[in-house]
């Protein structure tokens, strides 16, 4: 065997590997997350009659006016969109999706939780969280378990609208058709619900430090460089830039721009040392949803 075939064949069971831990990775976190969404709606939601937002607060919204087993509404209600999960996305997400949506519906059906509190507050808070728990692992596992996402971002390409818009407008007219059928108290709470459990999904998928890109430019570039290195440990890379108009007028110089990232907790110690250098300096911050590689602090369930 020549030097090439066996380096082609080391790389080919690299991936291999990488393809076969990423499949568990996914598959524990998708059980993880379903565990966890079932635990927030048979111990909390569902015994008290409670509701949240997206496609999981039409089915419980249509389960506590007809009866139909939530279970399943669960699949039923997610169905087109795993269809245009499938069109729109791909298609090996729109099989985790349904992967995940029916086993959701298994453990609702079969499953037995006990019902923990009968406090409203408690039940509002608590029952987001574990839901949101649950949606946030799945999605951390390539899958959702609530159509909502995949509609907006259906809904995004199709409109003007941005999805943020989009997933609003439905937990609107949900939570206005539960005040209109149910009463105003139940809808209120169900908006707490959803709050909660949306607040948890982004805390779940982007972690509590949030990172920050920073782009800095100022002609004590160099220096500025070395505190964010040497200092703060953190990467950077020089991107050649030219100036433009400023504070002094136009100017033709070459000039160097700093672009690093950096979590939401070592931001402001990132612009001390900035402003420690350079006072005037020109400081972009963009947020970053996810990041792989580089001199980053790892956050937890990352890719």
């Amino acid at each position: 065997m020549s030097t090439q075939q066996r380096l082609q064949n080391l790389k080919l069971l690299r991936i291999r590997r990488i393809n076969l831990t990423r499949a568990v990775k996914d598959t524990f976190l998708i059980f993880t997350g379903v565990a966890a969404a079932a635990f927030g709606l048979k111990g909390f939601l569902l015994p008290n009659h409670f509701l949240d937002g997206g496609v999981m607060g039409i089915s419980l919204l249509i389960n506590v006016v007809s009866g139909i087993d939530l279970s399943l509404l669960v699949v039923v209600i997610n169905l087109p969109f795993v269809v245009i999960a499938y069109t729109q996305v791909s298609k090996k997400f729109a099989f985790k999706t349904l992967i995940a949506i029916c086993l959701l519906a298994v453990v609702l059906a079969v499953a037995e939780f006990p019902i923990i509190t009968s406090d409203k507050l408690l039940i509002s808070v608590f029952g987001g969280f574990f839901l949101g728990v649950g949606i946030g692992l799945s999605i951390r596992g390539g899958s959702v378990i609530d159509g909502t996402e995949v509609l907006a971002i259906y809904s995004s390409r199709k409109t003007s609208l941005t999805v943020g818009d989009v997933i609003l407008v439905l937990n609107l007219m949900i939570f206005s058709l539960s005040a209109y059928i149910l009463n105003i108290e139940t809808a209120l709470y169900a908006i707490l619900t959803y709050l909660v459990a949306s607040k948890t999904v982004d805390f779940i998928v982007h972690g509590i430090e949030e990172y920050t890109s920073v782009m800095i430019v100022s002609d004590k570039s160099e220096e500025i460089k070395d505190a964010i290195v040497i200092k703060m440990g953190r990467g950077v890379t020089i991107l050649k830039g030219k100036s433009g108009f400023g504070k002094k007028g136009h100017r033709n110089t070459d000039v160097d721009v700093i672009y690093s990232v950096v979590t939401r907790l070592e931001l402001q110690r990132l612009k001390t040392e900035i402003a420690k250098i350079d006072d005037e300096a020109f400081v972009v911050e963009n947020s970053v949803n996810d990041i792989k590689g580089g001199m980053i602090k790892k956050r937890s369930f990352q890719e």
